[in-house]
């Protein structure tokens, strides 16, 4: 009897446990930490689908997120009639989905723009366009929802956006309404076939007003290009140098500056040439520039203002002058790309292309020097000047120009300007045009202004030779016509345009200079036998002897200067770095005016630590040490030294000691 009763009792608890374990719904198992943070920060921008969050609050109408995604208007409203759903739900979830939206338009064949074919009949494009236009139209419109509701979630909830400092939810709909404001854009100016920036955007019943007070350098100015940064990658830039917060990123191209004719021949004197609009063409201010975009309502006082009545305005800012706007009465981080417009620059420019070009005389159009502004003038910010070497371009400054933009400290106290210049030119001639380039560049600026001094300039190996010279103070006429004194050329001893070569003084505006890999007193590389074919087969510019010659006509025929030119005074870049030419015996006991502050980075690629074994395969460290620097960093590595991490970090040192000695900066 027990052992029966033992049995059923059994029997019950075997059912009762399956039973029970049968109505467990709820398991615990480990998960990888990606798929937990994916989980979490994950949205429609990084995936096909939703986010959790706006999956969650869907989830509360019984409907499928993908019938939401489809038809948000109809999900919105029904969001709205559920009391249970709080404001900051409502608001996020919404613009999400007006994004969803806008996005799964944008991946339809009606709102491809290649979508549109010659091939097929007049009326079958029409059509098409037709279709284009409308599903464009759409898109916008759902970016203008987003756009509202992301704004409302940021600053009209009962959470002030500092509350939810920590929120991922918040991140994602900043980035929503970054994102829509580019999209809105862009988009609008495909519908409308506009590369300018009008005063105003029509969407739908929406107007979305231009505003340029915080950047007035673009008022007056046309505009070539407008576009976003959200899709540029760059290759050959290290890193993009950013700056995350509010406002969505974008670049704008302004048109190129036309020179004229008469100024694009070689000018023998530039500094007293009658230039066609008044100014030297060849100093470039910056056509790339950063800006970031934000959209604010032109009246906030509630929500149903913002997502129903409100018109916008579309608020251009300068990132270089703003890291910090106010949005609702609060200073919030503007977000900012600083690389793209270098990037793109570089990229449109091919610059280093072009260095080739000029080495072979090919290109007339460079064999002037130019200088770059890499950003808009700023008068409250230090000048650092770059001048490359050679064979070289502007693009030798990628790694340390990227990191003076992503360095704040920098990028707040300088502005940089670039020389590119032809290397096959005499280096006398390229110090007497940078010169003349530089003051031309600072004459622009106001003598009160704190741009006008304490510049900094530095130079990597020609470019190292010729940054000495342009902060010397030497005469050497006398020298340089004892070396041709059988030559036709002593008669142009007292010519000013001779002279003005021959003497050099220090550009003012410089208390500072820093020397990479520079050949001062030459180098043996430039004679040997292959270097040596290279420089019978580099000329001196055409343009260059064509000009000169023109400007003594008269006083000695053109046959005879040209075979005066041969006597190895006037020869090309190259030739005057070898240690036996008459440049290097000229110039290589030149150093800088007294009590100027200098600083050499030198190149080893040797295992010795001897200073007559040294060097770095092109520059013994004998060459390039200068007596009096402020300071000799030795670095391990070859001759393009200034790529190196070691040789930007102490760029980046000596230029913010620049800034300690001038009382700018406190690193404490």
């Amino acid at each position: 009897m027990h052992e029966k009763i033992n049995k059923i009792a059994l029997l019950c608890t075997v059912l009762m446990t399956a039973v029970l374990s049968g109505c467990q719904v709820v398991s615990v198992k480990e998960q990888a930490i990606n798929v937990t943070i994916n989980n979490e920060r994950d949205s429609i921008l990084t995936r096909d689908k939703l986010s959790e969050a706006s999956v969650n609050v869907l989830s509360m109408t019984g409907r499928e997120a993908q019938v939401c995604e489809n038809n948000p208007e109809e999900c919105v409203k029904e969001l709205q009639e559920i009391p249970q759903i709080l404001d900051e739900q409502l608001l996020s979830t919404s613009s999400e989905l007006y994004l969803a939206k806008s996005l799964q338009l944008g991946k339809s064949a009606e709102c491809k723009t290649g979508a549109l074919t010659k091939t097929r009949s007049e009326e079958k494009q029409q059509l098409q366009t037709q279709n284009l236009q409308k599903c464009q139209e759409q898109q916008l419109q759902m970016l203008d929802k987003s756009i509202r509701y992301s704004y409302a979630y940021l600053f009209q909830t009962e959470r002030a956006p500092q509350d939810r400092i920590f929120d991922n939810r918040q991140v994602q709909i900043r980035d929503f309404y970054n994102l829509a404001i580019a999209h809105l854009i862009q988009i609008y100016a495909e519908r409308y076939k506009t590369k300018e920036a009008g005063q105003r955007l029509q969407v739908g019943n929406s107007v979305y007003t231009i505003n340029l007070d915080n950047f007035p350098q673009l008022k007056n100015q046309s505009i070539e290009q407008l576009m976003s940064t959200y899709n540029m990658n760059f290759s050959g830039l290290r890193s993009i140098t950013r700056r995350d917060g509010f406002g969505s990123e974008f670049l704008v191209v302004l048109p190129e500056e036309e020179i004229s004719k008469k100024d694009k021949k070689y000018l023998v004197d530039p500094l007293n040439h009658q230039y066609q609009n008044g100014v030297n063409p060849f100093i470039h201010s910056a056509r790339y520039l950063a800006t970031t975009i934000t959209a604010i309502p032109e009246s906030a006082n509630s929500v149903e203002q913002i997502l129903n009545n409100s018109n916008f305005h579309l608020k251009l800012y300068d990132p270089y002058k703003y890291d910090k706007i106010k949005v609702a009465n609060k200073e919030y981080a503007l977000a900012a790309n600083f690389s793209a417009p270098y990037g793109l620059w570089l990229a449109e420019n091919n610059l280093g292309r072009a260095a080739y070009l000029t080495l072979i005389n090919r290109d007339d159009d460079l064999v002037m020097p130019h200088l770059f502004m890499l950003e808009p003038y700023n008068p409250n910010k230090k000048v650092l000047v770059l001048i490359h070497g050679f064979a070289s371009s502007p693009e030798a400054w990628i790694r340390l120009t990227n990191d003076i933009m992503g360095d704040p400290v920098l990028r707040e106290n300088f502005q940089v300007w670039q020389v590119f210049y032809s290397t096959n030119m005499p280096i006398l001639e390229s110090r007497f045009q940078i010169n003349a380039l530089l003051q031309q560049g600072f004459a622009r600026i106001s003598n009160n202004a704190p741009a006008k001094k304490e510049a900094v300039l530095v130079g990597h190996s020609m470019g190292g030779v010729i940054a000495r010279l342009l902060v010397s103070d030497a005469d050497i006429t006398e020298p340089a016509f004892n070396i041709v004194k059988d030559s036709k050329l002593t008669k142009f001893r007292d010519n000013p345009l001779f002279k003005a070569r021959f003497k050099m003084q220090p550009v003012p505006n410089f208390s500072r200079a820093i020397f990479l890999a520079a050949p001062h007193k030459g180098t043996d590389y430039a004679d040997r036998w292959h270097t040596k074919l290279a420089r019978k087969i580099i000329r001196v510019p055409s343009a260059f002897l064509g000009a000169f010659a023109d400007t003594v006509q008269g006083e000695i025929g053109l046959s005879d200067f040209l075979h005066e030119v041969g006597r190895d005074l006037i020869q090309n870049g190259p030739s005057d770095l070898s240690k036996k030419s008459k440049f290097t015996a000229l110039t290589k006991d030149i150093n800088p005016a007294p009590g100027f502050k200098f600083h050499s980075i030198i190149g080893n690629n040797t295992d010795s630590d001897d200073e007559n074994i040294m060097t770095d395969d092109v520059v013994a460290y004998q060459s390039a040490y200068l007596e009096g620097a402020a300071s000799n960093k030795i670095i391990k590595g070859g001759h393009s030294v200034q790529e190196t991490p070691e040789a930007v970090l102490e760029l980046r040192r000596l230029l913010r000691l620049h800034l300690v000695d001038l009382g700018l900066y406190d690193p404490d």
